[in-house]
């Protein structure tokens, strides 16, 4: 009984974890795309140093599925997927600032914002996603589910956890180290020389190119 309480556990890690980095994968597109038709360049926007992730959506994309379990029609999915993506971009914009000093969007242009950290016209842009996850990616996701717990995704999905903390983890020390530079703080340590040496401003600057300072 024990074990298979753990096996049902793993599996659902397995499945969430699945879920985060599919969402982050389609950020990185959509992001790519919005900016790439906005600017009329090509322009690669990531969220993390290595890897076509912006964990933001698949942060978002976790959260959906969530709310999909408790909201099944379109209409309560659409109006929970708004409230959902909004407070969402506006605690990552939050604490992108507090911990980083920078930020990643500004909608103070926009009407109905909310202190330029999140927009009604974004808003409206999450309830849809939440709609189209709903109707389309949710379904593919319980389609495709069995496959996600064979032993050779299992040791994928194994290592894509470690590289994925790994991930996170420099691209965090890294943002961290440039604000203490811009600070003028002279690096304390080996790590500090290190992420000096390996992710100078000029590097993250071009990997995160819609980053401000604040």
């Amino acid at each position: 009984m024990k074990k298979d309480k753990i096996k049902k556990v793993t599996n659902f890690i397995i499945k969430i974890f699945w879920i985060f980095i599919i969402g982050s994968v389609f950020g990185f597109v959509a992001e790519m795309l919005y900016a790439t038709v906005y600017t009329r360049t090509l322009v690669i926007r990531q969220g993390l140093i290595y890897g076509p992730f912006v964990q933001v959506y698949g942060m978002g994309a976790v959260a959906y599925y969530f709310l999909i379990k408790v909201f099944k029609e379109p209409k309560d999915a659409f109006f929970a997927g708004m409230i959902m993506g909004g407070a969402l971009e506006y605690l990552c914009s939050f604490f992108q600032e507090i911990l980083f000093g920078t930020i990643s969007w500004d909608y103070s242009r926009f009407f109905f914002n909310l202190n330029g950290r999140t927009c009604l016209l974004y808003c409206v842009y999450w309830g849809i996603i939440a709609v189209a996850f709903l109707k389309i990616i949710y379904p593919w996701i319980e389609k495709i589910e069995p496959l996600i717990y064979k032993k050779s995704v299992r040791i994928l999905t194994v290592f894509l956890i470690i590289f994925m903390t790994f991930d996170i983890t420099i691209s965090a020390l890294a943002s961290n180290r440039q604000q203490e530079r811009r600070n003028n703080i002279p690096p304390k340590n080996d790590l500090d020389i290190f992420l000096d040496r390996a992710y100078p401003d000029e590097y993250l600057d071009k990997i995160y190119n819609n980053k401000k300072n604040v």
